[in-house]
């Protein structure tokens, strides 16, 4: 998402991080290992600009006194690969172009009506391990979706949007039908977690966002 909108990044031994700020609603920052330095942390990412935020993947950090709260905590969860699903009632397919790619970005709700369909660029498309799935009704609206990103050992799942009922099953068929071999990784809180542990996931441990809220 962040190369989508021209943000340059880097992995550090801890840590990926963003030097200028990432998109709304994307982390500026996101811990690779436990333990990670929190000074360090924070003076690789903008904190004056209002709203940076920090995927701490192992709820260990402790960044108040550099100005964050906590603004969520979540569960990561794991499907192992060759878990039968039950195969959904919708067509589903990968968006390949832009229009394809702007009917999706209507079709979720993910931001209240927020108006941020545009965050979604085409230059998403141009990634090789991105698939934006769309699940679409007899008469072809989008009316389920979700963004997976693949890796050499999982693919991670984020974006889903739809009755959960409904769009479960299809995300996990379609991650299925494009990588048999890897398991499924994401994560939830709430009442998407408890759907998403219904359809197979398990819980493997905590996470949290934080948000800055005043210049370091």
């Amino acid at each position: 998402m962040g190369r989508a909108h021209g943000v340059a990044s880097t992995f550090g031994g801890e840590a990926w991080a963003a030097a200028r700020r990432t998109p709304v609603y994307y982390p500026d920052a996101v811990t690779l290992e436990p333990g990670a330095d929190p000074e360090a942390l924070v003076a690789r990412i903008d904190t004056v600009s209002p709203g940076a935020s920090v995927k701490d993947s192992f709820a260990d950090l402790d960044l108040t006194g550099a100005g964050f709260r906590v603004l969520f905590e979540a569960e990561w969860i794991r499907r192992p690969a060759g878990v039968p699903v039950t195969a959904p009632d919708l067509a589903w397919d990968v968006a390949r172009d832009p229009d394809a790619l702007r009917d999706w970005a209507r079709a979720r709700a993910w931001d209240d009506g927020g108006g941020n369909a545009d965050l979604f660029r085409p230059g998403l498309l141009d990634d090789p391990e991105t698939f934006v799935l769309a699940g679409r009704s007899a008469d072809g609206r989008v009316t389920v979706g979700a963004v997976a990103g693949r890796s050499g050992d999982v693919v991670g799942v984020s974006n889903v949007f739809g009755p959960l009922h409904v769009a479960w099953p299809l995300v996990l068929h379609a991650a299925g039908r494009l990588f048999p071999a890897l398991p499924v990784v994401g994560y939830e809180q709430g009442e998407d977690l408890a759907a998403a542990l219904r359809h197979g996931f398990e819980a493997v441990g905590p996470l949290r966002v934080w948000v800055h809220e005043r210049p370091a």
